[in-house]
């Protein structure tokens, strides 16, 4: 499973996202320094959004660590880290507006979102037991290797189908600070965080894919 050869069609994505990683904590760390200048923080800017379009019942709640914000969807809730949900960085209001925007996704049935929503209980119980397969895979059947692989395939797909709707939803969280809660110069600023924020996810699928590659050619060398 370590061959050198099939590193090779791993190493550049892993590259990447070492880079990403080191994007999206620099940016964030210098935006979440400099204060928008409205001094909205970031729960107000999600509260503030969600009601524009028609998201009342929609919850905002605070969650513990940095870089864990989220909306659930199986419970219509922002959840928010707490330097993003009491902070008025321009990062806070940035992150707040980008996680709104799947709470307005969900709200509109945006379809990439609803076809990772239904992949996400699958892929969620594949990736327990994937690596499992493919050990065993490699150890002791040719078998076990091919279920293993075909259940990473759906953890890549479901990386795949992430990417536009994290797009997405970045896009519409700069709509909605555009339109009266940050000032028109601070919008730089906030595409700077969404799109450091976005390299992550497409260094993940770069990952997920380079990784399917790898197993799929060290599978075929083990036949």
């Amino acid at each position: 499973m370590y061959d050198l050869n099939s590193m090779i069609l791993l190493i550049p994505a892993l590259l990447f996202s070492m880079y990403a990683q080191f994007k999206i904590s620099t940016s964030f760390n210098r935006y979440l320094r400099v204060a928008s200048r409205k001094g909205y923080t970031g729960n107000q800017v999600a509260r503030l959004i969600l009601d524009r379009n028609g998201l009342n019942d929609v919850r905002i709640e605070v969650v513990g660590g940095q870089l864990t914000d989220h909306y659930d969807p199986r419970t219509r809730v922002v959840r928010l880290s707490r330097n993003i949900y009491n902070g008025n960085s321009i990062a806070a209001v940035s992150v707040a507006a980008h996680e709104v925007g799947h709470a307005m996704q969900h709200g509109e049935g945006y379809f990439p979102l609803m076809i990772r929503n239904n992949m996400a209980p699958i892929v969620s119980i594949s990736s327990r037991f994937v690596w499992i397969l493919i050990i065993l895979g490699f150890a002791l059947s040719p078998f076990l290797l091919d279920i293993g692989i075909m259940l990473y395939l759906a953890v890549v797909l479901f990386q795949v189908i992430t990417l536009p709707v994290e797009f997405n939803a970045s896009r519409r969280a700069l709509i909605q600070l555009e339109d009266g809660i940050v000032f028109e110069d601070e919008i730089g600023a906030s595409r700077n965080v969404l799109q450091a924020a976005a390299l992550t996810y497409v260094a993940a699928t770069l990952v997920a894919l380079g990784q399917l590659l790898r197993l799929l050619s060290l599978s075929n060398r083990r036949r």
